[in-house]
């Protein structure tokens, strides 16, 4: 999809995603749905490089969130399965897109992804940062829309041009 319109402003910028997980979060759902879970969230070279080692699991599983962040979808129109990370002959991780990713990262102009692993006893992380052609929404249209929908839901007040908070505040959510 080419991408000329006018609200697309040509620049080098970057995108960045981070993510840690819970190495026994991994381990109790590997126990309860092993076939399950390998099968919806790697790919069949994946799951073979990885051989059930839950800290290479892992750092995987991180490496497709943050990859989703950097993409800026979240787990929304993006599939586990599109999202491969790979070893080169030196062990460097290597990230391969297809589909809804390929698509998306095509769209939002991303040239390449960089990208790297770690793990200890407890957690695995995973750092992503893309090179991307150009930016989806500049910063100075970002903030006006986000505070349009903030006072729409009643979530920020505009008080003689002053935002504020309202003065009954939302519950706390954990």
């Amino acid at each position: 999809m080419s991408r000329t319109h006018a609200k697309f402003r040509l620049v080098t910028t970057h995108s960045v995603g981070i993510d840690m997980i819970e190495l026994d979060r991994v381990r109790k759902v590997l126990t309860k749905h092993p076939a399950r879970f390998i099968h919806r969230v790697f790919t069949p070279a994946e799951a073979a490089f990885c051989r059930g080692r839950v800290p290479e699991l892992a750092a995987r599983f991180a490496a497709k969130e943050a990859v989703m962040k950097a993409l800026g979808t979240g787990a929304r129109s993006v599939a586990w399965r599109e999202i491969e990370v790979l070893p080169d002959r030196r062990g460097k991780p290597l990230v391969y897109l297809y589909g809804g990713a390929r698509t998306r990262a095509d769209y939002i102009g991303l040239e390449a992804i960089d990208i790297s692993l770690t793990h200890l006893d407890s957690f695995a992380v995973a750092a992503v940062v893309c090179s991307q052609r150009m930016r989806e929404q500049e910063p100075e249209e970002a903030r006006p829309r986000l505070i349009g929908f903030l006072k729409q839901r009643g979530l920020l007040v505009d008080d003689d041009g002053e935002e504020r908070l309202p003065d009954v505040l939302p519950p706390i959510r954990k």
